[in-house]
């Protein structure tokens, strides 16, 4: 499985398809196969091609629906896609620094004004108090932290260039300018 998905991740279709085929044909269970194939789309193609995940969770499921020998079609449709994608591991390197934020600062209190506020008690307490509906606004963002305090300001993902990357990345950076522009304009 490390042959196909470090293959895949260098863009190398005809090993990836060797690998897979050599796993298929030697009796590897095609589920596991699909769940790394699945675990790849996001891990090393993630937002340079958000379709990736699409076709590979589809071959999953025709894996799980019709099995061997038809599902090795599906399989190896999913592996080129993925060989051939734009590679980006950026959305995926963003979860392990939040991850690891979330791991030394597991107690910061979540802001109020994002709390929801289902009892009297809890709106008494001002959860939800200054809360802005996004949707309401003209440019469908709120000027609003949402990050515990002690992390604010932190930035977690950094879009890379491949594929529609840029794309996320030219609205990331219009977001943090929007919110630049608009701090503490209340």
């Amino acid at each position: 499985i490390s042959a196909l998905h470090k293959s895949m991740r260098n863009s190398d279709a005809d090993a990836a398809v060797y690998w897979l085929a050599r796993m298929l044909e030697s009796g590897e269970d095609p589920m596991y196969i699909a769940r790394r194939v699945t675990r790849f789309a996001a891990e090393d193609v993630g937002l340079a091609d958000p379709r990736a995940l699409e076709l590979s969770v589809a071959a999953f499921q025709a894996c799980h629906l019709i099995g061997m020998p038809e599902c090795s079609v599906h399989l190896t449709e999913a592996v080129i896609y993925n060989a051939l994608a734009p590679k980006s591991n950026a959305m995926e390197v963003a979860y392990m620094q939040a991850a690891r934020d979330a791991n030394e600062h597991f107690a910061e209190p979540v802001p109020l004004h994002i709390r929801n506020a289902p009892t009297k008690l809890m709106k008494e307490l001002d959860y939800g108090k200054g809360y802005i509906y996004a949707h309401d606004t003209e440019d469908k963002i709120a000027d609003m932290e949402c990050l515990p305090e002690n992390l604010r300001g932190t930035e977690y993902y950094h879009p890379g260039n491949q594929g529609f990357e840029p794309r996320f990345k030219e609205r990331y950076e219009s977001i943090k300018k929007w919110r630049e522009e608009h701090k503490n304009k209340k």
